[in-house]
């Protein structure tokens, strides 16, 4: 691997309304904004959003499948924007850099439209 090079994409299925009840379960995070569409309508956010975290757990799927769990150093993201049911989400990842004993990546989650939802940076051991 050299730095620029890029792993393949992962994509993900439409983002649901029922994945999103099912993550709250699973998580036990229950705001109403990811769940409820009056609630996060009379929230002003024009009906329900995504767990952030559920966004990152694609990032994180996606690193599973371009490397050993077990390489995995460090593993940070940003929340950018919002994300909605219907909306497909890819992630996109490519080596930035290295270091003696590491590669240093990053990844982006991406919806249709090329917008970013979750910019993450992570650290794999050589």
């Amino acid at each position: 691997m050299q730095v620029g090079y890029q792993f393949e994409p992962v994509q993900k299925e439409e983002v649901t309304h029922s994945q999103l009840v099912r993550y709250a379960g699973a998580s036990g995070d229950f705001n109403p904004i990811h769940t409820v569409v009056p609630f996060a309508e009379e929230a002003g956010l024009g009906g329900v959003i995504a767990h952030g975290m559920l966004v990152k757990g694609f990032v994180g799927q996606a690193i599973g499948k371009w490397f050993s769990v077990k390489d995995l150093l460090k593993f940070s993201s940003r929340f950018k924007a919002m994300t909605r049911p219907g909306e497909r989400i890819t992630v996109k990842g490519r080596v930035i850099g290295e270091q003696d004993d590491r590669w240093l990546c990053e990844a982006a989650a991406v919806n249709e439209a090329g917008e970013v939802k979750v910019q993450s940076f992570f650290e794999i051991r050589k």
